[in-house]
């Protein structure tokens, strides 16, 4: 069953939802006070959003080998990829601010802006259709080559545009701004058939050589006699990028200052890429500079492994507090949304709402797809279960563009995935199912402390149903969400009574409230794949849903 809310219907409920107590509660209950918790992020690759300047598409840039629109070789008929840059821009993001803030995000990751070589990529293996780790016809399209991180790349700004006055626009609509930073390495920097003049360099923001591949492979540097070769390890790391020297200090001075000048034109946040290709050490010192001048700057890394033990030491206070992308909750979620039939219970294991190896679970990102993994492969009732899921549930909710309304779903890179969006498709997007019910959901956790920080008690996850609360108590402000989750293709009655509190329970969506004696029960039919939220507004007074909160309750 497919329906629609009011925005001022939702805006209504949820004001009155969030009510402050007059008093601080004697007991405060929550899973986060970290203020980016309170974020739904939007991730643009900037170059395939929309191309709102063609004056900056530099296309014909690169020569005989140009570095616009480079189509995948080998797409089967009516399909494409592209490895060249298709002219996404700050002015094309800045154009569709109101779309993404609309839909319920508050905040834009975007990716690297630092200046990319302005060239193709000779080296390497070649670029076919579906192929991984392959970069040979390739551009910095995606800005993960990064050869003068003090530089803004020429594909990006505009006359009057350049990141600060981005940032500023999008403060000025209440957008916050998450910029993806590389710590791990450069560009490609050998295999070359003839070296080229970009490749394998870093510059100083004066544009000094700073160091040089010299197209050479690693355990060829020479770093004790060639100054040139300190800024790279001598091992091999990730395709032909070069590896950047996490034990040289004037590495860890330039990403510091490079990283600093962007955080002081604007960036609210970092997402840090391949961060566990170095080592805690290194990130530490790293975000102990960062925090030094921006007390509580909030990050998240991208840690690519599935066991939560393997990433979750990031998060610990000696290794930076520097928070991941959830990789093991996407694993069950791809599970779960993809095919029908599946069960909830595949997620319990991955949230770690209590004695987990995360130093806040809560504070995580939580996503099901992006530019470095197939897209989800879903049905439109798959996205709209998993976006439901999403936002109610613990974490930070990441959405990659073009999700909101299934695009190149199931297809990874080099398959589509990071294909051009545009504007006639955002145009286009207000009246797409998956958008509609992605929006409502996503305005209902913009307005919610529960749902945005609040402990997650689960109640059922069995099936296609799932039940949980999240309770928010802190700081005089009080709120418990009743969240309830169906993903059949039925609709399903709950029936909650364990821990449920006494009093007037407001409904989020299309249904009136319910008043609940003490010892009583609250019954509600969800719709197929659909979702209801009932917030009541005062504080916890059950002594047993207060020992449960108490037991969740993450440890300082």
């Amino acid at each position: 069953m497919r329906y629609k809310i009011a925005a001022l219907a939702v805006s209504a409920i949820l004001m009155s939802a969030c009510a402050q107590d007059a008093t601080p509660p004697a007991d405060e209950f929550y899973g986060t006070t970290e203020p980016f918790a309170s974020e739904a992020i939007y991730f643009v690759m900037t170059d395939r959003f929309v191309n709102g300047d063609s004056a900056n598409d530099q296309r014909e840039q690169g020569g005989a080998l140009q570095t616009f629109d480079r189509p995948v070789p080998g797409a089967p008929d009516g399909e494409s990829d592209n490895i060249g840059y298709l002219g996404g821009d700050f002015k094309g993001l800045l154009d569709n601010v109101d779309y993404i803030r609309d839909m319920g995000f508050s905040a834009i990751w975007i990716t690297p802006i630092v200046d990319n070589p302005d060239a193709v990529f000779t080296g390497g293996k070649p670029v076919n259709w579906g192929s991984f780790w392959t970069d040979q016809g390739k551009t910095g399209y995606h800005g993960y080559w990064g050869v003068n991180f003090y530089r803004l790349d020429e594909h990006l700004p505009s006359p009057g545009l350049d990141f600060a006055a981005l940032t500023q626009a999008l403060h000025g609509k209440n957008m916050k701004l998450v910029l993806d930073i590389v710590g791990n390495h450069g560009s490609p920097s050998y295999t070359m058939p003839v070296a080229q003049p970009e490749f394998g360099k870093i510059f100083a923001a004066d544009g000094t050589l700073l160091a040089d591949h010299q197209n050479l492979p690693p355990e060829q540097l020479d770093p004790e006699h060639n100054p040139l070769h300190r800024f790279y390890h001598t091992q091999r790391g990730v395709a032909e990028l070069s590896d950047l020297n996490d034990e040289n200090p004037a590495v860890l001075d330039y990403l510091d200052g490079a990283y600093s000048q962007w955080a002081e034109q604007g960036a609210d946040a970092f997402r840090i890429d391949t961060i566990g290709w170095m080592p805690d050490a290194f990130w530490k010192k790293f975000a102990d500079r960062i925090r030094a001048k921006r007390p509580g700057f909030f990050m998240f890394g991208e840690d690519f492994r599935w066991d939560a033990k393997d990433i979750a030491g990031h998060t610990q206070p000696e290794n930076g507090g520097i928070s991941v992308l959830d990789f093991p909750l996407k694993a069950g979620l791809a599970k779960v949304f993809e095919h029908a039939g599946s069960d909830y219970a595949e997620l319990a294991s991955a949230l770690y709402l209590q004695g987990g190896p995360y130093r806040n679970p809560y504070e995580l990102v939580t996503f099901y797809d992006n530019h470095d993994m197939a897209r989800l492969n879903a049905s439109d009732d798959g996205f709209i279960d998993a976006n439901n899921w999403l936002f109610t549930a613990r974490g930070i909710p990441a959405i990659y563009y073009g999700s909101e309304t299934g695009f190149m779903r199931g297809r990874a890179e080099h398959a589509g995935n990071r294909n051009y969006f545009g504007q006639d498709r955002i145009n286009a997007a207000p009246s797409h199912p998956i958008y509609q019910h992605l929006r409502r959901i996503a305005r209902v956790r913009a307005e919610s402390p529960a749902l945005q920080k609040g402990l997650q008690l689960n109640l059922e996850l069995k099936g296609d149903r799932a039940a949980f609360y999240r309770v928010y108590q802190h700081g005089g402000q009080a709120q418990t969400a009743l969240v309830l989750l169906n993903k059949g293709d039925s609709p399903s009655e709950f029936v909650i009574s364990d821990w449920l509190q006494s009093g007037t329970w407001r409904a989020a969506f299309d249904a009136p409230a319910v008043s609940v004696a003490e010892g009583g029960s609250l019954k509600a039919v969800v719709p197929a794949h659909g979702v209801q939220i009932y917030f009541l507004d005062t504080a916890v007074t059950r002594a047993d849903l207060k020992a449960q909160l108490a037991a969740l309750m993450v440890k300082p």
